[in-house]
């Protein structure tokens, strides 16, 4: 190879070194800093979590906490017996903390009796009035008892009712009219703000909920309506008196003390609702937590403690007395904890578009950098041109 040659190759060389030792100076120290971001990895950047991402991420944490509840129900186990005969056929129950109010199917006049905490008899508290078929019970947020006299067995009564009793005065009457001909049901819900709801005993299909339409006119009637519905399947669980089919039939309703949960019970089995916000229509439409409550006879009543304790009874049947059986904490297998409303300034929202970077100050001005050009690139134009000579 000439000598020539190399030397052109040298020269070539010291050229590039020459262009590439003023582009970075005229570049400066930000280009040094801020190549490692330009090729940073957008994979490893944590994104900012917006609304939406928060939410999801909060369902999914309440959906595991469900799971969880579920793998741990709670059993339920004797509390007391009761052994009054008047309570043969008990069929709703309502509680306190106190005392426990207990109604039984049939009779000729309304009766409910005040158990102790051992099932023994408190008091009586008793009306003049003929019902046809008490069903239910429930205690109302001003300490008033409602009786559901809503059995209709043969399907045949143009009116049900409610008796309200004060525990201390003359009860109030309140007959029902359904909007779609006879029922027969079981069950009495009242929700966190005293409104009755109804749900029907059906052996085929969903059952009903209905509710007053309008205010409740003493002695009425009032008509219902139609409001929601609910389904349950068949399952294992024992008990009952007509076999697997009476795990599908509503036998009972109770609300939670602030009415944050209701249960439905059929004869074997409980369904629990969380009713966070108060719409107990809306609760009733999601899935519910099912507790079994086997080997009751004829398991028609159910209701809460204020400590969110579950208590159950059934009929007598030919067993001999019943007991009333508790299932803790039945309220907090439903009562998961809620996020909190954020408040608008703690929302996540999108970054902030990046401001206009600001020029160093310790760095060149606009009219230096111009200049340094310009005296780098003549730079550039004689060394070339020295270089070029010499070969």
């Amino acid at each position: 190879m000439s000598s020539h040659r190399i030397t052109s190759r040298r020269a070539a060389a010291r050229i590039n070194a020459t262009l590439a030792a003023i582009a970075l100076a005229l570049a400066g120290p930000a280009a040094v800093t801020a190549a490692p971001q330009a090729h940073a990895d957008p994979l490893t950047r944590a994104p900012a979590s917006t609304p939406a991402q928060a939410q999801a991420q909060a369902l999914r944490q309440e959906q595991a906490q469900v799971r969880t509840r579920k793998r741990a129900q709670p059993k339920p186990v004797e509390d007391c017996v009761v052994q009054d005969n008047r309570l043969t056929e008990l069929s709703g129950l309502a509680a306190d903390g106190e005392f426990r109010y207990a109604v039984g199917d049939g009779g000729r006049r309304l009766q409910v009796i005040v158990l102790r905490r051992d099932c023994t008899v408190h008091r009586v508290i008793a009306a003049a009035v003929d019902p046809f078929d008490i069903e239910d019970l429930a205690l109302g947020p001003d300490g008033r008892l409602w009786l559901a006299d809503i059995g209709d067995n043969d399907r045949r009564r143009t009116t049900v009712a409610l008796h309200v009793l004060a525990q201390n005065g003359a009860p109030e009457l309140y007959r029902l009219t359904y909007p779609d001909g006879p029922h027969d049901a079981e069950a009495l819900l009242l929700d966190r703000d005293g409104q009755p709801y109804i749900i029907t005993k059906e052996s085929f299909g969903a059952s009903g909920v209905y509710r007053p339409a309008g205010p409740l006119v003493a002695p009425g009637p009032t008509p219902l309506e139609l409001v929601t519905s609910v389904r349950f399947s068949r399952t294992e669980t024992p008990g009952g008196p007509v076999g697997s089919m009476g795990s599908m039939l509503i036998t009972g309703g109770a609300s939670s003390a602030d009415g944050s949960v209701v249960a439905l019970r059929t004869y074997t089995d409980v369904y629990l609702y969380s009713v966070p916000d108060g719409d107990l229509i809306t609760a009733l439409g999601t899935e519910p937590i099912r507790v079994p409550l086997p080997d009751e006879p004829q398991g028609e009543a159910i209701a809460f403690e204020p400590d969110g304790t579950l208590l159950s009874g059934s009929e007598r049947a030919d067993s001999g007395p019943q007991p009333l059986r508790a299932l803790r904490d039945a309220a907090a297998l439903v009562t998961s904890t809620q996020p909190s409303p954020v408040e608008p300034s703690a929302q996540p929202s999108a970054p902030p578009p990046a401001a206009p970077a600001e020029p160093d100050r310790g760095g060149l001005a606009d009219w230096q950098a111009v200049l340094i050009a310009i005296l780098g690139a003549a730079a550039v134009i004689v060394v070339v041109g020295r270089l070029v000579r010499r070969t």
